[in-house]
């Protein structure tokens, strides 16, 4: 399932989306960084793919080669926890005894 990194809405794509494709919820562009599968806010330059070059604006659309819509994880999908604290949960899990 795509969603929309601005209004978290559920997003159809075909096959001819393209650099100025928009969300038909909210009108944002949808060739965003924020909305592709290599999109880390750890990793340098903000990019898993290390061949990709430096975006200035993450929610802006852009001409990245490298773009491939990212699939929302199950608890965005089903407005579960928050990321951290399914994070400091499954910590726990992992160290009970």
């Amino acid at each position: 399932m795509k969603i929309c990194a601005m209004c978290k809405r559920e997003v159809v794509v075909d096959k001819y989306f393209s650099r100025k494709s928009t969300c038909p919820s909210c009108g944002a562009d949808l060739h965003i960084c924020l909305n592709c599968r290599f999109y880390s806010e750890t990793s340098h330059n903000k990019c898993l793919e290390p061949k990709a070059d430096f975006q200035r604006t993450r929610d802006k659309a852009n001409f990245c080669d490298y773009f491939v819509f990212g699939e929302a994880s199950a608890s965005v999908q089903t407005g579960g926890a928050d990321p951290k604290e399914e994070a400091k949960r499954r910590f726990e899990e992992l160290f009970r005894k």
